[in-house]
């Protein structure tokens, strides 16, 4: 058995709600990482093609709103739509490199007639195989100004060289539950996606990796007021509003122990790589393994539905 693993984090921002010129990046950032020999390369909470950060800065509660209608449209014209192929050309590169991705996209979701936005997050296989799509069971405040409400068709985990794999979306990783949900399929890398700032990562990150005896891996965006490009609907109205530093990043790594593997990495884009050891889970869970010797399941049982949810199941022709 390979113990080790070479994982990667890109922080990045984004061609801001440009799906196009975002995905160019992305493949360059996989690019990197590939020659930093990684096997395993993440990137942050909807970063393709950008968190609506326009929602803090133009009243965004507003109803029946132009100016609300009009960026919405526009970020639902660039969201994702995977059942169009838009992500065709990363998942070539992922299969060229042999390398794994998770991906944080507003996905525009075919089965639920196009129109409507998910937090998703899209795992990748080394084959170039799209293994799972978990779309963001509760989106938090403002974000339900634009994001739809998700399942739990995507809390699975992946094999990675020794590895099992699994994500969460931004404060999903808060939920006891959904963590568990993952933990008790054998969970010991856990990749949590957010849309930047130290000061969501920089405890939580420490706290699911001591719970669970694993490496947990939280990868941010970045966002400067310089990335509102000319393409936004009312730029002008969001860059008056809007601090030089919308999002900081964040993005680190933390040991099975709670120790830092990499400290969160602040007001820079980078791809940084590491390489993790499955002994040094193996170590932490002799103590405590809350999905194994340390669990209860006399006592407590957690039932989980996985099914893809729909408005309408056609049968017949």
């Amino acid at each position: 058995m390979n113990d080790m693993l070479n994982i990667a984090l890109a922080q990045l921002a984004p061609e801001w709600l440009n799906k196009a010129g975002t995905i160019q990046k992305i493949e360059a950032a996989i690019e990197e990482a590939a020659a930093q020999k990684a096997e395993l390369v993440c990137f942050g909470e909807t970063l393709l093609p950008g968190y609506p950060f326009w929602l803090d800065l133009t009243d965004g509660a507003k109803f029946n709103n132009t100016v609300q209608k009009e960026i919405f449209a526009h970020y639902l014209s660039e969201a994702v739509s995977i059942e169009s192929g838009d992500l065709n050309s990363l998942c070539a590169l992922a299969k060229q490199h042999n390398i794994a991705v998770y991906l944080g996209c507003a996905e525009r979701a075919g089965d639920r007639a196009g129109h409507s936005i998910y937090c998703s997050l899209v795992y990748i296989d080394q084959a170039g195989i799209i293994q799972s799509v978990h779309r963001k069971l509760m989106p938090t405040y403002e974000e339900r100004l634009a994001w739809s409400i998700g399942d739990g068709n995507g809390l699975k985990v992946h094999a990675l060289n020794g590895f099992m794999v699994g994500g969460l979306n931004c404060w999903e990783n808060w939920m006891p539950l959904a963590r568990t949900a993952l933990y008790a399929q054998g969970e010991n890398l856990h990749v949590a996606v957010w849309p930047g700032d130290v000061r969501n990562t920089i405890d939580l990150t420490r706290h699911i990796a001591v719970e669970n005896r694993m490496y947990v891996l939280s990868v941010s965006g970045l966002m400067r007021k310089a990335d509102i490009g000319d393409n936004v609907p009312h730029h002008e109205l969001i860059r008056q509003n809007a601090g030089e530093l919308l999002s900081d990043g964040g993005s680190c790594i933390a040991a099975p122990d709670g120790s830092w593997v990499i400290e969160p990495i602040a007001g820079k884009e980078a791809v940084v790589t590491a390489t993790i050891d499955l002994n040094e889970v193996r170590k932490e869970r002799q103590n405590f393994d809350p999905s194994g010797h340390y669990s209860r399941p006399d006592v407590f049982e957690l039932s989980v539905d996985r099914k893809r949810q729909r408005l309408v199941n056609f049968t017949g022709e």
